[in-house]
């Protein structure tokens, strides 16, 4: 497997530190309002990369944390007349609905910031002692400077950084470049005790703290969106660097940025969108869907017709499915197909080698759907045996279960009245009556029952 790594801009051969385990940390959302699409994508990305890691025998230990205490989580609290616990309980508890709706996995720890208040303040302390951190009036920054790789995740010139710091009003810093580690408190803010007074943590240190406790100094993988790798991965790379004197993760993954109707997507020019906007209209597989159609460095341009179009795509696959299974009821016992199976087998190893490729979704997905195309024909259309369906529907399965789709259950219940007209409408057709079986259909019709009939027997769905 070769993965592109953002520190070395280059596809590498991914080695874990340890044989068949990965430790991967996935920078996950500050928790003021519900997330949005833009969110979605790495979620839906990265739970996918996770996936197949473990489809392919690896041992995942996956953390995403919470950010539930931040500037934005304290405004949204004073405006709601409240307070940060209230507001950052809320928005996981909403979080944890959009991410089921996506069929996002659980992490295997899913860690707050104000849970590690303690392992913060034994990084900033560290930092203090080395030299690359000083206290300034109550507040704790880092020294930006003292750190001579500073730059090397972005690759951004140390002179094009300088240009661009700047020190705010307020702020006590040495440097322009140097962040905030500690911040003090202001009056009415959430507050922790620390060697430096009341305050509260900066955002990249906890990044760091987290997954040096659940993951140890060096990580396998952290992976985020591409907005994160300037400042907050850099900033997190000089952290925990000088801090713990070893690398801190051997491979940075980061998703492409989405953009709406082709603007980038902003509250001020009203092209915004929640998950949950979208999930009402559309439903959350879509979205899922559109999140892994495209190559993970991608761009993509998020429109109504694009989750349109991944709507179709779904209804393939679904169908694909539900034909395979009903075949397989009525398919006449027989010898497994060797011939069928080898070209099953060649469509998994091309799945496979796609997402060997640096994870191309894009390209696997062309590989699932030529497989669907080969079950339609090979299997269901020449009447492959039931053995040989079984090993299809087997390995369609496994493949779509990596990428975590169809995963809505459709409602298949009939009441006893439907059932009747069915069998009513099967004696019909059975001695030639067909206006009567035609009568019935309609009337199935009229009650949003949609007959089909296949070389198997008559298939329904609601429509």
């Amino acid at each position: 497997m070769r993965i592109f790594n953002t520190l070395t801009r280059q596809k590498e051969e991914f080695k874990p530190i340890t044989p068949g385990e990965v430790k991967m940390y996935a920078c996950g959302p500050t928790v003021y309002n519900f997330i949005h699409i833009g969110n979605a994508r790495p979620l839906c990305v990265f739970d996918t990369f996770r996936r197949y890691l473990e489809y392919r025998g690896w041992k995942v230990t996956f953390v995403q944390n919470f950010t539930d205490i931040d500037d934005k989580i304290i405004n949204r609290a004073n405006a709601e007349g409240t307070d940060y616990l209230t507001i950052s309980n809320k928005y996981i508890d909403e979080y944890k609905k959009d991410a089921g709706g996506l069929n996002i996995r659980e992490a295997t720890i899913h860690p707050r910031a104000t849970e590690n208040i303690d392992a913060i303040i034994d990084i900033i302390t560290t930092l203090i002692e080395k030299g690359y951190a000083y206290e300034s009036s109550g507040d704790v920054y880092y020294r930006t400077l003292k750190f001579k790789e500073y730059g090397k995740l972005s690759h951004q010139p140390l002179d094009d950084l300088m240009n661009g710091a700047r020190i705010s009003a307020g702020e006590n810093k040495e440097e322009p470049m140097d962040f905030a580690l500690w911040k003090s408190a202001k009056p009415g803010e959430p507050a922790w005790e620390s060697p430096w007074g009341m305050g509260r943590p900066g955002w990249h240190i906890e990044c760091s703290a987290m997954s040096g406790r659940y993951l140890g100094k060096t990580i396998d993988i952290h992976a985020g969106g591409q907005d994160l790798i300037f400042p907050h991965h850099e900033n997190e790379i000089a952290q925990s660097e000088a801090c713990n004197g070893c690398t801190f993760a051997n491979y940075w993954m980061h998703n492409g940025f989405i953009t709406v109707d082709n603007v980038k997507m902003s509250k001020s020019l009203g092209n915004f969108f929640t998950v949950r906007d979208v999930a009402e209209k559309f439903g959350y597989e879509p979205i899922r869907y559109l999140m892994l159609a495209s190559h993970y460095r991608s761009p993509i341009n998020y429109s109504f017709d694009a989750v349109e179009q991944c709507k179709t795509s779904l209804e393939r696959l679904y169908n694909c499915r539900e034909n395979l299974e009903f075949y397989i009821q009525h398919a006449d016992e027989g010898e497994i197909n060797a011939e069928v199976i080898k070209i099953i087998e060649g469509y998994k190893q091309n799945f496979i080698d796609c997402m060997d490729d640096d994870f191309n979704t894009a390209a696997a997905l062309g590989e699932i759907f030529d497989l669907v195309r080969e079950i339609n024909t090979t299997v269901i259309t020449e009447k492959a045996s039931k053995t040989t369906a079984e090993y299809a529907l087997k390995i369609f399965n496994e493949l779509v279960d990596v990428f975590g789709l169809l995963y809505v259950k459709a409602d298949d219940s009939i009441d006893a009245e439907v059932e009747s007209l069915i069998a009513q409408r099967q004696a019909a057709r059975a001695e030639k009556n067909w206006a009567e079986a035609d009568r019935i259909r309609d009337l199935l019709k009229e009650m949003n029952i949609v007959l089909e009939d296949t070389p198997q027997g008559v298939k329904w769905h609601k429509a």
